[in-house]
């Protein structure tokens, strides 16, 4: 019952009162409902001005917000590879084949031979809408299992499986990288591609990353990272810790490590053939091919619809590449084997 349906039923003026008393409770209601949005849009704002960092809760939130909201323009855009290019010559044009050509690349550096029948099972941490997974798995024939955030992500990657007819093989599910649903020793392959630069724990990440791959099984990693520091520095400049500070609050990403420092956690993991390098030169025009891509009416349109986040996002694009340009930011590479611990034969003495 409505308010005046509720006061004719029940005889009329007896409930005049409550009818004024739940009015008047519903307008303070909304006026401080109202009052704690604005609040927390000052606050928010506030926030994003002085670059605070977020807590491991929010960047959660956030990040699966994010690409929720971002994804489909990306996709509109670009296509199902949300990941830098590899542009060998530099001015190659072909942006979308140039995405595909950096999965390849990637994996025949690590070692991963063409037609390898030793990958069966692979694991995509931070999938995306499965782009990588799926060339993956239509390279190999093997499964290939990806996590992300992003609801949105993960069932656009699930469409996308059965659009190309590899449903049967590929699919994608909303699960943490800190915390992935799946056994011990489960896959072949861990392959992560740029999604490290959004964990709020390194450590946990490799962690993980080991914990799932069978021994002598091979991780993969292709992150944004900061430059190493010098033998001389504790740590990096303000300048350049101000500048990652204005990324992070666009892209939801919590403090930046170096390839140096992922070393140090794959050696922690007793990793061996550790591999590492640096291909930000090989990535360099991609930035500036997606600030072009998006200066067109149908990108502009797409923007201006997406919301506030989606447009920071766009604006720190003119920040990342600030910071590629200034040796700050590397395009870092890793690769490692989980080691096989051999069991100790057994003695038999007569």
């Amino acid at each position: 019952l409505n308010n005046v349906d509720a006061f004719t039923a029940k005889g009329g003026h007896g409930n005049i009162a409550f009818l004024q008393q739940r009015s008047s409770s519903n307008t303070s209601s909304s006026s401080s409902t109202k009052l704690n949005g604005v609040g927390s849009t000052i606050r928010r704002v506030k926030d994003s001005l002085l670059s605070k960092e977020r807590s491991r809760e929010d960047l959660t939130v956030g990040i699966a917000g994010f690409y929720d909201r971002s994804s489909k323009l990306w996709e509109d855009v670009w296509g199902e590879h949300m990941h830098h290019g590899y542009y060998d010559p530099v001015d190659r044009t072909d942006h979308q084949q140039a995405q595909i050509d950096l999965i390849d690349e990637v994996l025949s550096w690590a070692g991963v031979p063409e037609n390898d029948s030793g990958v069966s099972k692979v694991v995509d941490v931070g999938c995306g809408i499965g782009g990588s997974s799926r060339h993956i798995s239509r390279k190999y024939g093997c499964e290939a299992r990806g996590v992300t955030l992003s609801p949105y992500q993960a069932n656009r990657g699930n469409e996308l499986a059965v659009e190309q007819n590899v449903a049967d093989k590929c699919s994608f599910q909303v699960a943490n990288a800190l915390d992935m649903p799946f056994d011990d020793n489960t896959f072949d392959l861990a392959w992560s591609l740029e999604s490290g630069e959004h964990m709020p724990d390194k450590e946990k990440f490799v962690n993980e990353l080991f914990r799932v791959v069978s021994p002598g099984g091979r991780v993969i990693i292709v992150t944004w990272c900061h430059r190493d520091l010098e033998p001389n520095e504790q740590s990096l400049t303000k300048k350049e810790i101000k500048l990652l500070r204005k990324i992070n609050r666009a892209y939801y990403l919590p403090e930046w490590c170096s390839v140096d420092d992922y070393v140090s956690l794959l050696k922690k993991q007793g990793a061996t053939d550790i591999k590492r390098d640096d291909w930000s030169s090989f990535i360099a025009p991609f930035w500036k091919a997606v600030i072009k891509s998006s200066l067109n009416l149908k990108s502009l349109i797409g923007l201006a619809k997406s919301g506030f986040s989606t447009q920071r996002g766009a604006y720190a694009m003119f920040l990342m590449l600030r910071g590629f340009d200034a040796g700050l930011i590397k395009f870092g590479l890793l690769t490692a084997t989980k080691p096989v611990i051999e069991e100790e034969a057994d003695v038999v003495v007569d």
